[in-house]
């Protein structure tokens, strides 16, 4: 891949501005953990995985600049930076992951004195987003297996190197199936109100030169009927412990749509997006994020002003829409609530 999600460079956290492509390929620097915060909560870095390591990163960031006499101011103020990085946003498991995951790293060192802490903590959030390259490799092998030489897969907003440290969770099983030759192409739903597929699935497909088509939200199921799409593969912000996913909106209604067209419907996510702590879906808590997203595009105005808006950034789709969940440590279908926590060693 010729771009980097997110990586640690000379001290700061280095992201590919995600809200500027595709017609700037810009990369910022951000030297403290609130301008971590902001980019998440701003959507300049985003996708379930991606943000895990953002957070974990933030994490590290925040430790580095904490100005403390004692263990107990350190890790008073610690937990405030936590604190700060688990508010951006509340739906995608994996920030809660990686922030738990950092915190864990700290607690088990508190006999260290603050400033080996601080290089732990450091060398935890870098290993989390060479880990996360790793686990998308391992995913896409896995899921490359049920696609078939020829196919044309649909996904829905944007699973790929831009949702994760690099290659991607749905794009991943794409990608891996591009790798070992089959001739595959995508459809990639545009995915309102932010465009994830026209403006990042789009163009991370085209730059690794395989063949997709762009269509709008409302196209998916025409193109099912018309038997133009052999399978759906989305990624997944959160997975409860029946199967239960949380995705980007819109999800639920393309998993209706191909149940209905008796197309397999795949999700491709990596184990850290379980939430086996979660019964079913109706559990999962749902972003809304501000009208203006829906009502203006690019700052300019497409809807009556003062019209009523509700804009959730996520849905739930069912355990029973879902044929299979695709994960670095293989493959699970049917009864959910048992293989998923074979897949965790419940």
């Amino acid at each position: 891949m010729s771009f980097r999600t997110i990586e640690w460079r000379d001290n700061r956290v280095v992201m590919i501005d995600q809200t500027r492509l595709p017609a700037e390929e810009v990369y910022n620097e951000y030297d403290d953990f609130q301008g971590v915060a902001e980019a998440i909560r701003g959507m300049i870095i985003r996708g379930a995985p991606a943000i895990g390591v953002a957070g974990a990163m933030g994490v590290a960031l925040g430790a580095r600049d904490i100005i403390a006499d004692t263990h107990e101011s350190f890790f008073r103020q610690l937990d405030n930076v936590c604190d700060v990085l688990a508010r951006t946003r509340p739906t995608a498991v994996n920030l809660f992951w990686g922030i738990e995951r950092m915190k864990k790293v700290a607690d088990a060192n508190r006999d260290k004195d603050l400033n080996s802490i601080r290089t732990l903590l450091k060398a935890e959030a870098i290993s989390i987003e060479k880990e996360d390259l790793q686990i998308c490799r391992a995913l896409g092998a896995h899921g490359a297996a049920l696609i078939r030489d020829g196919a044309t897969v649909l996904t829905h907003c944007n699973a790929g190197g831009l949702a994760t440290a690099g290659y991607g969770t749905a794009l991943g099983v794409i990608r891996a199936a591009h790798e070992s030759g089959k001739k595959i192409g995508v459809f990639a739903d545009e995915t309102r109100p932010w465009l994830q597929g026209a403006r990042l699935t789009a163009w991370e497909l085209m730059k690794d030169n395989i063949p997709v088509t762009l269509i709008t939200d409302n196209m998916a199921g025409w193109f099912m009927r018309k038997k133009e799409i052999d399978c759906v593969i989305v990624g997944a912000d959160r997975i409860a412990a029946n199967g239960d996913t949380a995705n980007k909106i819109g999800t639920y209604s393309v998993a209706v749509l191909a149940k209905e067209n008796h197309i397999p419907f795949y999700v491709a996510a990596p184990v850290s997006t379980l939430d086996l702590s979660l019964k079913n879906g109706d559990a999962i808590p749902i972003e809304e994020r501000p009208c203006h997203e829906v009502t203006q595009l690019r700052g300019m105005p497409i809807a009556p002003e003062g019209v009523a808006v509700r804009n959730p950034a996520f849905d739930v789709t069912p355990a029973k829409y879902i044929t299979a969940i695709i994960t670095e440590r293989g493959i699970v279908r049917g009864d959910y609530e048992r293989t998923l926590k074979t897949l965790v060693g419940q």
